[in-house]
């Protein structure tokens, strides 16, 4: 069994910044990718920055140079660092995270957490 549980999401001020954290525990043997997705409402869920073991990053072009994502391989955690948030980052934020355990490689989620930017 594996779990990501984020943290870090809150109510924020337009040009104000936040820190995202999400930490895996459980069985696991190894992690590949680790990445930030959201979902606003009434729309699917997209990329928002992702991360190889190695620390290789791909970012979405509505965040790029704003966001930086990081992770801490001896912690299974990775992060997400966002400044100059704007109203149109207001969504629920999801850590994604490509784990292997005893038997297979497996994609895993986090529950979520809400950041919300006020105008």
């Amino acid at each position: 069994q594996v779990q990501l549980v984020e943290s870090g999401g809150a109510l924020v001020q337009a040009g104000g910044s936040l820190r995202l954290s999400c930490a895996a525990s459980g069985s696991i043997f190894g992690i590949n990718a680790m990445g930030w997705y959201r979902q606003a409402p009434g729309k699917q869920r997209d990329m928002v920055a992702t991360i190889t073991y190695s620390g290789s990053t791909t970012y979405a072009d509505s965040v790029k140079g704003r966001f930086t994502i990081s992770r801490d391989n001896a912690k299974n955690t990775v992060y997400l660092q966002m400044n100059s948030l704007t109203p149109e980052d207001t969504a629920v934020y999801y850590c994604n995270a490509n784990v292997r355990t005893r038997v297979r490689w497996s994609d895993y989620w986090g529950q979520g957490t809400q950041v919300t930017v006020s105008s």
